[in-house]
């Protein structure tokens, strides 16, 4: 929390305990419904309520849409259902979609009974659409005009719409509500009354369709410095319209949960304030960790019977060649994730990354071949002349085995995002925990059986 914010509930705190619900209400009066909404993921239930009672119903349901999913999930049951369809009536229909989208089916359908026919049915067709998706995060009020209307016509139409929210152009349709393009709002304040609307459209906009990933929306928002585009259905007709601010959204959502794969865990984690929920989500990635590296004890055992002492010194390094070979391997993956990611043009192609991140690989793996060699030199001397064995077979297979051990997990961190994508899986997954597992399990078993067959 926010130094304001502690100040702002320091000041709050003898109003909840005396309950003066006139005095919290003039204390709030000024706040912004955001720093509102942080007070609220701060205190308990009993404040909740206290707040929410002191609140306008309109910064209620602002309140609510802005606090996290935990939270919001808490608030569900402080409100009940008959405030909550109160409040998720004053919310835009893509805001109280995506708060409606979090409760059961049942509770859903008794929410929207209490709204008029067609707003309800735009809110159910928002909700048909995937919450990660270009038609999940749209707002369906645009305002939209025929070919064949004036400028009068159209200035008319803007001026009678209903829309609270800024808009920069007015997109222009055919009779079926096929998309034509656009005319900004600066052509139709220096433009003569009379002029058609058909000879100022900007055929060339740029338009998302709405099945397309938020990802996607984000890297095209991105690269053409869009404040707005629209959205459209497969038949290319005009159904909404995406603004920039929402796409800020998206990219901290997106960065998030990268983030969160990279970390082993996934946003559910935070569905739920129960420490049984996170700890149940975050052992679904970490049991199949164990599980590998069980198979990395497998191979330590079953080179057991070698030369004892060469086996000793060669073990002794395990841990070098794990952790070296591994974050070799996710310093890989992690430039190839972030190049998908962003959408930036090199990590695209694969021969294009392919040849740029092989040459640093071998850079990388003959350096810390040399350095890992030079060390195990210093380390294995004493040792190997009080055991009569010869230290320049392990240093040898030592520096090799490092070598081989960072190019095959380099290799891995390369083309695992690829290939996670290409199959519909989230390429942050490839720099997460299970796939760093199975890189040590990898590196291990080459550096054992490189060690013991060159120098056993």
């Amino acid at each position: 929390m926010s130094e304001e914010r502690k100040q702002l509930l320091l000041k709050i705190e003898p109003l909840f305990d005396s309950k003066d619900i006139d005095q919290l209400k003039a204390l709030l009066k000024n706040q912004r419904e955001s720093h509102i909404a942080e007070l609220v993921e701060f205190v308990d239930n009993d404040r909740r309520r206290l707040i929410f009672d002191a609140l306008d119903k309109e910064v209620s349901a602002e309140v609510l849409e802005k606090v996290d999913e935990a939270t919001r999930g808490e608030l569900f049951e402080v409100l009940g259902d008959d405030e909550l369809a109160k409040l998720v009536f004053h919310l835009d229909p893509d805001d109280a979609a995506d708060v409606l989208m979090e409760l059961p089916k049942d509770e859903v359908t008794e929410v929207l009974d209490t709204f008029p026919a067609d707003e309800a049915d735009q809110i159910i067709d928002l909700m048909s659409y995937s919450e990660d998706t270009a038609g999940g995060i749209m707002d369906p009020i645009v305002i939209s005009v025929q070919e064949d209307a004036t400028i009068a016509q159209a200035i008319s139409k803007i001026r009678a719409a209903e829309i609270d929210e800024d808009f920069f152009s007015v997109y222009v349709v055919d009779t079926k509500k096929k998309f034509l393009g656009d005319v900004r709002i600066r052509l139709l304040l220096t433009s003569k009354e009379d002029t058609k609307i058909s000879s100022l459209i900007d055929s060339d906009t740029i338009y998302v369709f709405a099945q397309a990933d938020q990802e996607e929306v984000r890297n095209i928002f991105s690269k053409n410095d869009l404040i707005v585009a629209p959205v459209l259905n497969k038949n290319h007709q005009l159904i909404g319209r995406i603004t920039a601010d929402r796409i800020i959204e998206v990219a901290e959502e997106e960065a998030a949960e990268d983030l969160y794969a990279m970390a082993g865990t996934n946003p559910n984690e935070l569905d739920d304030v129960s420490v049984v929920h996170a700890a149940r989500v975050r052992m679904t990635w970490l049991l199949p960790c164990l599980i590998g590296t069980c198979i990395t004890a497998l191979v330590m055992v079953f080179f057991k019977n070698h030369n004892p002492i060469i086996y000793l010194a060669a073990v002794a390094f395990v841990p070098m060649i794990a952790a070296i070979s591994g974050n070799a391997g996710l310093q890989t993956s992690a430039i190839v994730v972030s190049g998908l990611a962003t959408g930036h043009f090199a990590a695209q192609r694969l021969s294009q990354v392919f040849n740029r991140e092989v040459r640093i690989a071998v850079l990388v793996a003959i350096s810390c071949g040399v350095i890992g060699g030079i060390l195990c030199t210093i380390l294995m001397y004493t040792k190997a002349a009080s055991q009569s064995i010869d230290p320049i077979k392990i240093v040898f297979a030592f520096a090799f085995a490092m070598f081989s051990a960072i190019m095959v997990a380099t290799t891995l961190g390369l083309f695992l995002p690829f290939l996670f994508r290409k199959i519909g899986i989230d390429p942050a997954i490839s720099a997460g925990p299970l796939v760093t597992t199975a890189n040590d399990s990898i590196s291990v078993a080459i550096y054992m059986t490189l060690t013991l067959l060159l120098a056993g």
